[in-house]
């Protein structure tokens, strides 16, 4: 341990976000910043320690403390401004305090590809090492630096990063100790001249972004109960949002294993039209319609395009920037999450056939057609591309395909992806009731009608007393449960009543709940998938076991990371962490149940 410095943390998902909307951050319990991609989200990770294996330091930035003995970490209330404490054997500590910038300024959202740390002494003088290694191309290369009086830079063949710093800059090149005898900023960022000072920007940067983010906040409109945990799930969701385009990512990460060794890996890093959309009515069951006005400007693109020339086909992700194409690979200069490979890169899913996407476009758009403190209301025009995407979930409603489990070797008439082209036209008949079209919302009205009769009968397993995860099948699948959640069934009916228990029985391991019972492509699921649990939570409570709900809800809370995030999956018996993370799914799950369950707000006042 040279100088009685501390090796680096085994890699865990014990780990908080920064973010500003353009690029994210994810870091350590001991402020070691481990993950993070750029120029964008779906970029190269320039700290890719996460995924090093060994928990070695290379793509990683630490500022240590020497003789290291405790680490304490918190948010600013109600920010995305991440505050760690270290302190040492001696009783001297020092705080970090991480974020990205984002508020307004000249008329715009001021949100660059940059990440602030500043660090300051609490007590004594510590001595603290900083150590900045970015790494090129998946950790394949070091970059070559170049200094200044006050700066680095990293020089990348595709990017160049400048780090501004009023530490001593040989100290931090060499990552050689030194004494905290006062405050240092650090502006990590493009390659662009900084107009003012270091420590000045960066106090600026800090307490414009602080009040951004609590002005934000303010205006949610929150349930009575666990409000500091909807805050928390709220704040990474609109994270995820990539607001150049209105993307929503559905994790940060790519490659973390769903469960250990079983080679699970995917790169989530994307935009799934499945997922945000329940990122979209999360947020606005809180009031923060901000988020869907962006995401519509990116679903509206997608729309145009597949309605003009593309027989009407819509893949089920695409890249932020809405690329269509996301070749997935694997790349070998990685060895993984504690060593557990592959690392993947890209999407083969964006080849899939998902026929649950057209309603989940149709859902995320139906209520700003209703919704009137929007800044641009949708009207005709919008309603007649809906249309197309309509048409086209009538016309894929009895056709095998993926699921929403994007299972890679087998196609079945899913009961999900049905469930979510009666849910296209359904909401597109309140739409042009809306509208005042009654024509259109007539042959709406009767294609909804059909396409509801035939899920209810066919995927409706008497063997098993409930319904099947495809029509005419026997197994158990947790997405049936949507099946209340989007309206198709009264909760209350005898055979929604019967489904759930036939999938408590079948799918739980205590609280949690797994996606399926039948063998996929690895084998059979070991782990629970958060938002399963979620939607179990959700039936619990609509069919009055309000008690049973709760009890659920305070199990999930429980195995959030000490930040209050979730990733993709929690193993039943460890209750760790696995998938990629923060997971937006899971933190929709928690908004989404928190809403449902909690008292109201006249129970108080």
């Amino acid at each position: 341990m040279s100088h009685g410095f501390a090796p680096p943390a085994p890699a865990s998902l014990q780990l908080g976000v920064i973010g500003n909307c353009t690029i994210s951050a994810l870091i350590d319990a001991r402020a070691r910043l481990v993950w993070s991609c750029m120029p964008r989200f779906d970029g190269d990770p320039v700290f890719c320690a996460l995924l090093g294996g060994d928990g070695g330091e290379r793509g990683d930035w630490a500022i240590d403390i020497e003789d290291f003995a405790e680490a304490r970490q918190r948010y600013e209330p109600n920010t995305a401004v991440l505050v760690t404490e270290l302190w040492d054997r001696h009783g001297q500590g020092l705080q970090i305090t991480d974020f990205a910038p984002r508020f307004a300024t000249r008329g715009r959202m001021f949100r660059p590809m940059q990440i602030v740390r500043r660090v300051r002494a609490l007590k004594g003088a510590p001595r603290i090492r900083v150590r900045l290694s970015p790494r090129f191309d998946w950790g394949a290369n070091a970059p070559r630096t170049t200094s200044g009086s006050h700066h680095i830079r990293y020089v990348g063949e595709h990017l160049t990063l400048r780090l501004y710093t009023d530490a001593p800059i040989s100290h931090v090149l060499a990552a050689e100790p030194f004494l905290l005898l006062q405050e240092h900023s650090f502006l990590l960022g493009p390659d662009e001249t900084l107009q003012h000072g270091v420590g000045d920007t960066a106090r600026h940067f800090e307490q414009e972004t602080i009040a951004y983010w609590r002005t934000w906040t303010q205006r949610l409109a929150l349930p009575l109960e666990w409000q500091d945990a909807v805050i928390r799930a709220a704040i990474t969701l609109k994270l995820s949002l990539f607001e150049d385009t209105g993307a929503i990512v559905a994790a940060m990460t790519t490659s973390i294993p769903e469960a250990p060794g079983t080679q699970r890996n995917w790169d989530y890093r994307y935009c799934w039209l499945r997922d945000a959309f329940f990122v979209v009515r999360a947020l606005n069951s809180l009031s923060e319609v901000g988020t869907m006005e962006d995401y519509l400007r990116w679903v509206s693109n997608v729309v145009v395009d597949s309605t003009r020339g593309r027989d009407g086909h819509v893949q089920p992700l695409f890249g932020v920037g809405l690329e269509r194409d996301l070749p997935e690979r694997t790349v070998s200069t990685l060895p993984g999450y504690r060593g557990m490979g592959p690392v993947r890169v890209g999407n083969q899913a964006h080849e899939h056939f998902q026929h649950d996407v057209y309603g989940n476009i149709v859902l995320a758009s139906a209520q700003a057609f209703h919704d009137h403190r929007l800044l641009h209301q949708p009207g005709l025009d919008e309603f007649h591309r809906l249309e197309a995407i309509g048409e086209h979930a009538v016309r894929v409603f009895d056709q095998p395909d993926a699921g929403m489990w994007e299972l890679r070797t087998r196609a079945r008439l899913h009961t999900s992806s049905a469930l979510m082209g009666w849910a296209a036209c359904d909401r597109l008949t309140k739409i042009a009731r809306k509208l005042r079209l009654p024509e259109r919302e007539r042959v709406w009205s009767e294609r909804a009608a059909h396409m509801r009769e035939r899920i209810l009968r066919e995927a409706w397993s008497e063997e098993r007393q409930a319904f099947a995860e495809s029509f005419g099948g026997r197994d158990l699948d947790a997405s049936v449960l949507l099946m209340a959640e989007v309206n198709l069934i009264d909760p209350r009916d005898p055979r929604f009543v019967a489904t759930l228990r036939a999938l408590e029985q079948h799918l739980c391991d205590g609280p949690y709940m797994r996606r399926y019972e039948a063998p996929d492509d690895f084998g059979k699921p070991e782990v629970a998938f958060n938002i399963c649990t979620f939607w179990r939570i959700d039936a619990l409570a609509r069919t009055g076991r309000q008690a049973e709900a709760r009890e659920v809800f305070e199990a999930m809370l429980a195995v959030r990371n000490p930040l209050g995030l979730l990733s993709e999956d929690t193993h039943a018996t460890t209750g760790e962490m696995w998938g990629n993370f923060p997971q937006t799914y899971s933190m929709v799950g928690l908004i989404n149940a928190a809403m449902r369950l909690s008292a109201p707000w006249d129970s108080v006042i």
